[in-house]
């Protein structure tokens, strides 16, 4: 399956130094805003041998659609900027390109713009893209299921110059049903990413944590939906949407 990845900032180049080194998937290029490694080989930059010719493109220098036609691929993998699904959205969906966006935050018309895509075009979006987060959603969906009237309480962590809330950390209050104003935030050092969901029942409390050791996480949880998306029809869909039949069979009931 080849890959074009959108973006190489730190998350980019974990994401690349993935899907470099997976027999799987081949990195075809990497479109980022900057000229600087422009041409070169991301495989080079990373010191990671494989076939893949993995080239470094500039938008400053190369129209999208040419991209598309000279460079063909089944998937783009987005880890760049809010903006960028403007840049590339519809040229995608016009060639069957299926895209997968990692983007942290979509404000209300990016995610009109998504289902608009959607419709012609097998398009995946969540805040976060790690595995173990969106296991971490299911676990703590069920816990509120079973006791809805239980104080919860988010704490997220990142590094010190991460901005605003995390997006995940607003899924996961979407998710369960709670206020923002229940997010707690930790700006320290260099923490690539910690959530913890806190459910603070009478006499007890129960807790679920998941931390990014890597930020080569970030890759393997896009190949991960990659492989789940490959046979999908046109639609819109998100991780729950992807996990769901890891954890329950037809009949809905959870697999033993």
């Amino acid at each position: 399956m080849k890959i074009g990845l959108i973006g190489f900032g730190k998350a980019g180049k974990a994401v690349a130094n993935v899907i470099l080194q997976s027999p799987d998937f081949t990195l075809e290029w990497i479109l980022r805003n900057s000229t600087n490694m422009e041409n070169l080989s991301a495989k080079d930059f990373l010191e990671v041998e494989s076939s893949d010719t993995a080239e470094i493109f500039s938008l400053q220098n190369i129209e999208i659609t040419q991209l598309f036609d000279d460079r063909p691929v089944d998937m783009i993998i987005d880890f760049s900027t809010t903006e960028s699904i403007y840049l590339y959205g519809k040229a995608a969906s016009e060639r069957n390109i299926k895209i997968i966006s990692a983007i942290s935050h979509y404000g209300n018309q990016e995610k009109k713009f998504l289902q608009e895509l959607s419709q012609k075009n097998t398009v995946f979006w969540s805040p976060n893209i790690t595995l173990g987060v969106n296991y971490l959603l299911f676990a703590a969906s069920l816990l509120k299921n079973i006791a809805p009237d239980v104080d919860i309480e988010v704490v997220e962590e990142h590094f010190k110059a991460k901005a605003g809330i995390s997006g995940t950390a607003i899924k996961i209050a979407e998710t369960l049903d709670i206020e923002e104003t229940s997010i707690n935030s930790v700006r320290a050092g260099g923490i690539v990413g910690k959530h913890e969901v806190i459910f603070g029942f009478p006499y007890q409390t129960v807790r679920l944590v998941h931390e990014s050791i890597s930020r080569e996480a970030f890759g393997s949880g896009a190949l991960f939906v990659a492989r789940n998306l490959k046979n999908r029809s046109n639609g819109l869909y998100n991780f729950e949407d992807i996990l769901k039949p890891f954890f329950f069979n037809d009949s809905k009931t959870m697999l033993s």
